[in-house]
């Protein structure tokens, strides 16, 4: 990045263009797939297929199904429906500071977007649960068990609801909530609340949309930072996705996926899946692989962690990294 007067500076904040601005392998596949041929994505293509496979293989096996789409928004707001349409259920279960998308069912369920326009604004299918914050949360690192503590809060939250004869259709979380700070949710924390909220017929929607592909460097996901036991239901995706180009999906599992289309509504999306999109998704998967960008991040990382770690003993204003 260059300021005005030539100053270069390096990029440390860019949420999309997640293998390079402008990475040459990506551009080639999208410019070859440009060349000959775009379309919508009601004409079949061998790259949906393709990208797909690529797709599902990096994550659990039962997450089998994509639908495609364009944003995160759209991502967020799809996985919604497919919740909501599985056992006809409503109500959502958000996080504290949660922000997962600029539409309108998405701002419904956003504390970090729906707190600005007053107290009155939530809506009456909406729970907000404590953040699984182990810094400045309710339950800090000190607690013997914070995340079956934070996770009991998320029951009580189904139980009150269901005392009011309301019905949880979905607990919605980012893997690691971006918005609301950088929190990295205690192990085991995933598993509690999946737990409860599938006893009540809801389903797990894991955000991917800004920490997924590699990012935590350990793991191709963030949910998988929880542990090989914890699976989703839903996993949603978008910003890295394409390098910065507009397109996004959501994974799911057959029978979730079944149950959407025995709906009756059929669903359809003009250019999620388009042979252009899914041409640059791979070239995406490509380039991390081959230049090992989860492994770089996982080294440039750690070596950034033991730099703070040491300003972190000079200066005690810093609480932790």
């Amino acid at each position: 990045m260059f300021d005005e007067k030539g100053q270069k500076y390096l990029d440390c904040i860019n949420n999309v263009a997640h293998v390079g601005h402008s990475h040459p392998y990506v551009i080639k596949a999208a410019t070859k797939q440009m060349e000959l041929l775009n379309t919508n994505s009601r004409f079949l293509h061998d790259n949906l297929v393709q990208y797909a496979q690529r797709l599902t293989a990096t994550l659990p096996e039962k997450l089998s199904v994509c639908y495609f789409v364009n944003s995160g928004s759209e991502a967020n707001d799809l996985a919604l429906r497919l919740a909501r349409q599985y056992h006809g259920h409503q109500d959502v279960i958000t996080l504290e500071n949660a922000y997962h998308g600029h539409v309108t069912s998405l701002i419904d369920i956003s504390p970090y977007k729906f707190n600005q326009l007053g107290k009155d604004s939530k809506k009456e299918f909406v729970h907000v649960a404590p953040s699984p914050d182990i810094y400045r949360g309710k339950y800090r690192e000190d607690h013997p068990d914070p995340s079956s503590a934070y996770a009991e809060e998320v029951k009580k939250i189904i139980e009150e609801a269901q005392k009011n004869g309301r019905k949880i259709a979905a607990f919605i979380a980012e893997s690691m909530q971006s918005c609301g700070g950088q929190v990295i949710p205690p192990v085991g924390y995933f598993q509690k609340v999946a737990e409860y909220v599938r006893a009540a017929g809801g389903v797990f929607i894991a955000d991917e949309v800004q920490v997924g592909f590699g990012r935590v460097g350990k793991h191709f996901w963030a949910f998988q930072l929880q542990g090989e036991d914890f699976v989703p239901d839903i996993v949603t995706m978008g910003k890295p996705i394409g390098n910065g180009h507009p397109m996004s999906c959501v994974v799911t599992t057959r029978e979730i996926a079944e149950s959407f289309g025995a709906s009756g509504l059929e669903y359809f999306n003009t250019f999620g899946g388009n042979p252009v999109s899914c041409a640059i998704g791979l070239a995406v998967l490509e380039v991390i692989e081959k230049e090992d960008l989860q492994g770089n991040a996982t080294r440039v990382g750690n070596y950034l962690l033991e730099l703070l770690a040491e300003q972190k003993e000079k200066h005690p204003l810093v609480g932790d990294i």
